[in-house]
């Protein structure tokens, strides 16, 4: 009885073995960042602003069409007002709002992918300023005729406050008036990548 009950954990053991050495291994794709790209709005009482920050790298995993894994990093030393407003630029990479000089990269990492096909969730962790929180949006993976993949998230919304930004917000100052930040801005980001 003793042998038999060994043989058949002898026999599990190695069939697990066997199944992770048969596995199918995730397809990894590089991300383009010439062709990528990241812009942002946010918004005031009084109006809004929005601009573009540059990708530094980026991969997308996939086991066949399905999206499994990922991330990209973002270089936040290269934000831009869409209006050239050299002040407001200067005022984002500054201390009370990104910090460029001690944290000149914020980075996103793909935990998990919810749905199949072209429209998926996207759950992952998100770190600005050191600190990260977990965040879920809705994208779009694209395969194209030249091979290449194209995941869209047209609308990201984040609270910059859970990063430590807390600049004329109207959550943390009550008593600003209409003088506030909005806490939440909003990210597209367009990832094309290529085997």
């Amino acid at each position: 009885m003793k042998l038999k009950i060994t043989s058949i954990l002898l026999l599990a053991v190695v069939s697990s073995f066997s199944f992770l050495a048969f596995a199918p291994k995730a397809d990894i794709y590089t991300v383009d960042v010439t062709k990528s790209s990241i812009t942002w709005e946010g918004k005031k009482f009084a109006g809004s602003h929005n601009g573009t920050v540059s990708l530094t790298s980026g991969t997308l995993a996939f086991n066949g069409k399905k999206l499994a894994e990922g991330g990209f990093i973002a270089n936040m030393t290269t934000i831009k007002d869409a209006d050239k407003n050299g002040g407001l630029e200067n005022h984002l990479k500054a201390d009370d709002f990104f910090g460029v000089a001690k944290f000149p990269a914020a980075n996103f990492v793909i935990k998990k992918v919810d749905g199949s096909g072209a429209n998926v969730n996207v759950t992952g962790d998100l770190t600005i300023k050191g600190v990260t929180n977990s965040i879920t949006f809705p994208a779009t993976i694209t395969w194209n005729a030249d091979k290449t993949v194209t995941a869209t998230a047209d609308k990201i919304t984040i609270d910059r406050t859970k990063f430590g930004i807390q600049f004329k917000s109207k959550s943390v100052f009550s008593n600003i008036g209409d003088n506030f930040i909005y806490d939440d801005f909003t990210l597209a980001v367009k990832l094309v990548a290529k085997k």
